[in-house]
């Protein structure tokens, strides 16, 4: 499997000269803390997870032409009123339900190298996160056990292609609904809210999105991201630099190459919490609802994932959904008390 496209390695001369522009507002702590995510950015490269079935020898879904759209799923795609709502629940088993069943596995597309939402833990070798935690909760409500998955690294711009191509069977990866994906591929109903924010260096003349402080500056984005298209509308104002996987913009940020990072506020208070250095600035200026993404010709599949939602925000503040968000993301402050209400189409 081929690897994913990683930041550059800089020089020794061009990590000295960098080193020597920010001494006057970085620590030798958090020097060594940029070196550490460095490290696990290129450590994590693998397009396929080491130690996944993946890795094994576990054969993929067989790629498979792309169905027409169900007539709803045109219908609020060509409307586009409220993308959040989703096809209603349902645990009956259809085509895509039982074609992975019979298969075994669930074969899931995710990140693995953003901090608390999915990550490999170093200390032990295993994928964690707030997004890891639903998948696994999808496999059980499939399979009967939460380990039967694949879990396959997708950079931010694969992800339709990957569900188009039958690649995975589901993305769960800090992927935000919205009109222009809706056209692509179909969404649970929405199980994380968020904003765009910008992350840059402590003590940055960078102080908000609109205020005109990123103008003549670089800012990073990831390919395929809803942050790329809003810095699209900034236009020659602003000098735009694109990587793969958000985590290569964090790496920029450090090396100077960028003066600030756009991104969602739930993964940029993840890159904060990875280097002390860095933190929020300004607020969040959209409002971004996560999905579970899926092939538009898997309508049972859908249901029955918005079923699985259905069940995980039960419970209150002992919900699954609310025990997740304590473990990975209550510590990043972002103000969420209780998982985002589902809207439905039908």
């Amino acid at each position: 499997m081929s690897a994913v496209p990683t930041s550059a390695v800089p020089t020794r001369g061009e990590n000295t000269a960098v080193r020597h522009r920010r001494t006057t507002r970085t620590t030798r702590k958090s020097r060594t803390t940029r070196a550490t995510v460095r490290a696990l950015a290129a450590a994590l490269a693998a397009f396929a997870l080491p130690g996944t079935a993946a890795a094994r020898g576990t054969p993929h879904a067989p790629p498979r032409p792309a169905a027409a759209a169900t007539s709803a799923a045109s219908a609020a795609a060509a409307e586009c009123a409220d993308p959040e709502a989703s096809l209603r629940p349902s645990t009956a088993d259809g085509p895509a339900v039982l074609r992975i069943k019979k298969r075994g596995r669930l074969i899931a597309g995710v990140d693995q190298n953003s901090y608390r939402w999915g990550y490999r833990d170093p200390a032990s070798g295993r994928l964690k996160g707030f997004d890891i935690d639903l998948v696994h909760a999808i496999a059980k409500s499939l399979l009967g056990d939460p380990e039967k998955v694949v879990f396959l690294a997708i950079p931010t711009n694969q992800r339709i292609p990957a569900l188009k191509s039958g690649k995975v069977d589901i993305v769960a990866r800090t992927m935000t609904i919205n009109c222009a994906r809706i056209k692509e591929v179909a969404f649970s109903t929405a199980y994380f809210e968020a904003g765009q924010q910008l992350l840059a260096p402590k003590g940055s003349p960078v102080t908000g999105f609109d205020d005109g402080s990123l103008t003549g500056r670089t800012v990073c984005a990831a390919s395929g991201s809803t942050a790329e298209t809003e810095l699209a509308k900034k236009g020659r104002s602003v000098r735009v630099t694109t990587v793969p996987n958000q985590l290569d913009c964090l790496v920029r940020l450090q090396l100077g190459r960028a003066d600030a990072v756009l991104t969602d506020n739930a993964l940029a208070a993840g890159q904060a919490a990875q280097d002390p250095s860095v933190g929020l600035v300004g607020k969040p200026f959209t409002t971004e609802y996560y999905g579970v993404a899926m092939n538009h010709d898997s309508a049972d599949l859908v249901r029955r994932v918005n079923a699985v939602l259905d069940d995980y925000r039960r419970g209150g503040a002992d919900s699954p959904w609310m025990v997740s968000y304590r473990t990975w993301l209550d510590r990043a402050n972002l103000g969420i008390t209780a998982p985002p209400e589902p809207k439905y189409r039908d």
